[in-house]
């Protein structure tokens, strides 16, 4: 009887040891938890968020906050399970935020690439709103090209054939499309003077490209310079949030009419605003800190629907004009465009 007693109580034993293990394995799952919010409009670390130099800021009686998730890479079931059981946490597959053949310092540094790229395409954005819009210009002219004698640096381009520029691509493409030999009209500005030059492209390199021979790149020419200054966050999801709160430090008008605002969401140099993931965790984390409305992406409103919070109405955005018009019609006591589920 002792004998059995003994393999009876190493037998139980085993067992719990080999729970506590299952327990403790890493699972091929991540865990997604609300993380901190930004106020765009206020310091973090000790530094202004939006620092803008040569111009005179305004301050607002409110906030504009942007919204992160937390992502918890090392996951043991335990951690799982009380994530499941969770109204505010998410478990989903490791290879949705970590995808095959990438590392997490991969995944890492491209999030950092986003990040920068979405502080890059908020600034183009919101300086095309206060008046400075995106300019085609020659950086540079090829000698014995189609353009030399015709085109000189710093000359604004304008149109291609009547057609309005608004990007090197457009240019680009329009002198593409047709073979080489083709002449264009080409519209431009130089020192502010409307001007226009007719130019016939030739055929360039091994791959006879129709070319004008010129370099050409953007600019905004705002006599004020704008920078973000916010580390430890990636991804581009905060590229909204941005652009609001740079075009509120530069206009007289609050747009955030003293309220706590918040919001997530994309944004591309023409202004759209784009989905992001995450959004039941920002939503948590926007309401624990204190916004009275969140800005949705129109493309994520179907999910934000199926995880609303309590008392954090929801604006439904596909474009930062969408944004603003719902910053005005909240703050002035109406009810900003619902998310709709379609």
């Amino acid at each position: 009887m002792r004998r059995r007693g003994v393999t009876v109580i190493l037998g139980a034993l085993l067992t719990a040891l080999l729970a506590v293990g299952v327990m403790a394995a890493p699972l091929p799952y991540v865990v997604l938890k609300p993380g901190p919010t930004v106020n765009t409009l206020g310091s973090s670390d000790g530094n202004e968020v939006i620092q803008v130099t040569n111009a005179k800021t305004t301050q607002s009686a409110g906030q504009l906050r942007l919204t992160t998730v937390n992502v918890q890479s090392q996951v043991e079931l335990v951690w799982a399970i009380s994530s499941w059981f969770s109204n505010k946490d998410a478990v989903v597959p490791r290879a949705l935020i970590y995808p095959p053949g990438q590392t997490e310092k991969q995944v890492e540094q491209q999030n950092a690439q986003e990040w920068t790229q979405s502080q890059d395409s908020a600034v183009t954005v919101a300086l095309t709103k206060l008046g400075y819009p995106v300019q085609t210009y020659v950086k540079g002219v090829t000698a014995g090209s189609a353009a030399a004698g015709r085109l000189r640096p710093g000359d604004v381009i304008t149109s291609v054939d009547g057609a309005r520029v608004t990007s090197p691509t457009t240019l680009t493409d329009a002198v593409r499309a047709k073979p080489a030999g083709t002449t264009f009209t080409i519209g431009f500005t130089r020192g502010g003077q409307a001007m226009t030059a007719k130019i016939t492209s030739k055929a360039s390199g091994t791959d006879k490209t129709p070319r004008l021979g010129v370099e050409i790149a953007t600019k905004q020419n705002a006599p004020f310079q704008v920078k973000i200054d916010l580390d430890k966050i990636g991804g581009p999801s905060a590229g909204l949030m941005f652009t609001l709160g740079i075009i509120d430090k530069l206009e007289p008008e609050d747009l955030t009419g003293g309220k706590v605002v918040a919001g997530t969401g994309t944004i591309d140099d023409d202004g759209n605003v784009g989905p992001i993931g995450g959004i039941p965790q920002k939503l948590v984390g926007a309401k624990r800190a204190g916004a009275q409305i969140f800005l949705v992406p129109k493309d994520n409103c179907a999910e934000a629907l199926k995880n609303a919070v309590a008392g954090l109405p929801m604006a439904e955005v596909a474009t930062v004009d969408d944004a603003l018009t719902a910053l005005k019609t909240f703050t002035s006591g109406g009810t900003p465009k619902p998310c709709s589920a379609s």
